[in-house]
């Protein structure tokens, strides 16, 4: 028997709708016209994601976001990285911020709890994932992907990222774009694996920088190692220097 998630609600058996998600009915034009009449109404849903994820996360203080494959098994050595990640920031008294599911977001949430920290799981309606894994302390489902990633930018100091998939890319280039930008400041990135982002990382110097897509600089935004220890004190570092460097007064 599968769980189904819709937001923050969870049904089973009978009462389980349509396989589609919040997003993709959003998102899909098709259909009758009746949607230029609801539109309206999901702002307000959308508004109450925004208002949920705030209230919750508001004073949950320095937070790295961890993220890696759901697909990630148990027996797999990115499941041990993923759950000494969770444990080590604990132990440096930052909370932990996964995506809440399977495989590596829940051996850092595993890790993380064990070690007495906070464990945070922000999950997404999905068709193919039911739920937050057992390790999560506190924990979110959205319906919108854009106000999760919100939540994650707007509470995580910085992100550890290892071995993943396309939603695992997605997190990390947005990451890297609001650097980039100056969205965001004083916020390390870290790639876990250098055998698995290696080719990654020659692609982007070789073919990207190349071709003037990017500036050398931007090379520079993250770190690739197989080290842990390094990973975290990168992180120890930064919240150091927001602490030493307080933010500039911005009238309202």
């Amino acid at each position: 028997m599968k769980d189904r998630f819709q937001g923050p609600v969870m049904t089973r058996r009978g009462q389980v709708e349509d396989g589609s998600t919040t997003d993709q009915r959003l998102l899909d034009s098709r259909g009758p016209a009746d949607w230029v009449h609801t539109d309206p109404w999901r702002v307000l849903r959308i508004q109450s994601e925004f208002v949920e994820g705030f209230g919750t996360l508001a004073e949950l203080g320095p937070a790295i976001g961890v993220f890696g494959s759901a697909r990630t098994r148990l027996e797999h050595p990115d499941y041990a990285l993923a759950e000494l990640v969770g444990r080590r920031l604990a132990e440096e008294r930052f909370a932990v911020i996964t995506g809440g599911g399977p495989g590596a977001m829940e051996a850092a949430n595993k890790g993380a709890s064990e070690a007495g920290g906070v464990s945070v799981g922000l999950g997404i309606e999905l068709p193919f994932e039911a739920g937050l894994n057992q390790w999560v302390d506190k924990g979110i489902n959205f319906r919108y992907f854009f106000a999760r990633k919100t939540m994650f930018v707007k509470y995580s100091q910085g992100f550890i990222v290892l071995p993943g998939g396309l939603g695992t890319f997605d997190e990390l280039f947005e990451a890297l774009t609001l650097v980039q930008t100056q969205k965001v400041t004083s916020f390390p990135v870290v790639l876990l694996g250098t055998a698995y982002w290696q080719g990654l990382v020659d692609w982007l110097r070789q073919t990207v920088l190349a071709e003037g897509k990017i500036s050398a600089k931007d090379l520079e935004m993250f770190t690739v190692t197989d080290d842990v220890e390094l990973a975290v004190d990168l992180m120890v570092e930064a919240r150091r220097g927001r602490v030493e460097t307080p933010a500039p007064h911005r009238p309202e």
